[in-house]
């Protein structure tokens, strides 16, 4: 059979790295392929109304800000790379890449090194292509007022009293969004914390407080 002449012929770190691969890419592939077919959902968003139109564009790394000098040139800021897809993904890519440089008679410590930088970059790669899908899936078209009332979750923390911006995300007209907010809340609204939209302030920074 191939696969067991394929295993044995394998070194005992080709079979570490295989069973690191294998599953893992198992795992991907059902990710996948019940994303396609609507079952993921956008978990991040608990709480969230997903019958609202979505705001006319995204802000931060893919869009205009209103404080231009709080944005982050390198295009990191807010950027979500520590998710269980993308973690999933490091170890598919972490794999199989050593499978191949081990194959190649590469040594251990190269091998490994080389495999996580690798599978780091897929992680950061799976990280702008889930932003840059999530700018694409704005229709341009609604009123970011058209968010009052709707529920979400904090990213970055959203400072008090209107004294600078943090990131919220939300569900507006089915699609998963990321916006500045801010408060006029006393105390800062932190990491995790369930907010609700009660206003918009100038274009689409989001007037948010504690849920």
């Amino acid at each position: 059979m191939f696969f067991i002449e394929w295993w044995n012929a394998l070194s005992i770190a080709g079979q570490i790295f295989a069973c690191i691969a294998i599953p893992s890419t198992f795992v991907l592939l059902v990710q996948t392929v019940m994303m396609l077919v609507g079952f993921a959902g956008d978990s991040s968003a608990d709480g969230g109304d997903s019958d609202v139109p979505d705001g006319d564009e995204l802000e931060g790394v893919f869009g205009d800000n209103d404080t231009p000098d709080a944005q982050d040139v390198t295009g990191l800021d807010g950027l979500r790379i520590f998710t269980i897809r993308g973690i999933i993904a490091f170890f598919v890519v972490f794999g199989w890449v050593g499978i191949v440089m081990d194959g190649s008679g590469v040594g251990l410590p190269i091998t490994l090194l080389v495999s996580a930088v690798c599978g780091f970059a897929m992680m950061i790669l799976l990280a702008y292509l889930t932003r840059l899908a999530m700018k694409l899936r704005s229709d341009g078209t609604a009123d970011n007022k058209n968010a009052l009332g709707v529920a979400g979750r904090v990213h970055l923390t959203v400072p008090a009293e209107r004294s600078g911006q943090g990131k919220v995300h939300i569900m507006l007209q089915g699609a998963y969004a990321e916006r500045d907010a801010v408060t006029d809340e006393e105390a800062p609204i932190p990491t995790g914390s369930e907010i609700v939209v009660i206003g918009v302030s100038g274009k689409t920074t989001l007037v948010v407080k504690r849920k």
